[in-house]
């Protein structure tokens, strides 16, 4: 049994607001004490520092590219970032769309 569907095609993009930088996008797939379930957009010349997280996050990223570390992802790039682990800087010159789960 399902506990819930939703269809993202049909879901507006809202300010994603503090902490993340001006333009930065968001849809709030999830939002419950197990955790959260976003998909962020990204705006080009993206930048956000390094900072971690009480739960695990996982990321995937659906359109464009970022920058961690010196690295490049881009689409298709799956990442697991354990809990209490700081991560980024972040940064996304070409912007991106990220699936980004809290659990």
């Amino acid at each position: 049994m399902l506990d819930m569907i939703v269809n993202c095609n049909s879901m507006e993009w809202q300010d994603a607001g503090d902490p993340y930088p001006a333009g930065t996008k968001i849809k709030v797939l999830r939002d419950d004490e197990g955790g959260r379930t976003v998909i962020l957009q990204l705006p080009k010349s993206f930048k956000m520092a390094g900072h971690g997280h009480i739960k695990n996050e996982q990321h995937f990223i659906l359109k464009g590219q970022y920058e961690i570390n010196g690295q490049v992802y881009g689409q298709g790039t799956y990442q697991l970032i354990h809990s209490n682990m700081t991560h980024g800087p972040f940064t996304s010159k070409t912007g991106a769309e990220i699936l980004v789960i809290w659990h």
